[in-house]
């Protein structure tokens, strides 16, 4: 099912010390992390305690070794082209191109105020 538009749908922080940061999320929040297995080394889904899934913790390593040390926002859209357009059309900039597939794709972008968040599209399979 396809997230509706303008939703939040996705956390994540990604830090040169995942693993710290992972312990220290669960002692402060009480979230229990599950790792992922990412080939040399793991990143984490991190959940309450009824199980979710809330959040990502990840290593600032590979394709996201570009990315902002910061909480990350996933926003849904509808058609990332159409919003990315709109973005450097309103005075945003494109950080990250567009990585994603399987359908879905995601883009990191700046508001004209300096602010930091993901755009993702999420098609039906």
């Amino acid at each position: 099912m396809t997230a509706k538009a303008g939703k939040f749908v996705w956390f994540d922080l990604t830090v040169e010390n995942a693993a710290e940061v992972r312990d220290f999320y669960q002692q402060v929040v009480g979230w229990s992390p599950d790792p992922v297995e990412m080939g040399d080394y793991q990143d984490f889904s991190m959940k309450a305690d009824d199980g979710s899934v809330v959040a990502g913790i990840c290593h600032k390593r590979g394709e996201n070794q570009t990315l902002p040390s910061q909480w990350m926002i996933y926003i849904s859209v509808d058609d990332l082209d159409k919003s990315l357009a709109a973005v450097t059309a309103n005075g945003g900039k494109i950080l990250v191109p567009t990585r994603g597939g399987g359908g879905s794709r995601f883009t990191v972008i700046q508001d004209p105020g300096g602010a930091v968040c993901t755009l993702f599209e999420q098609k039906d399979a």
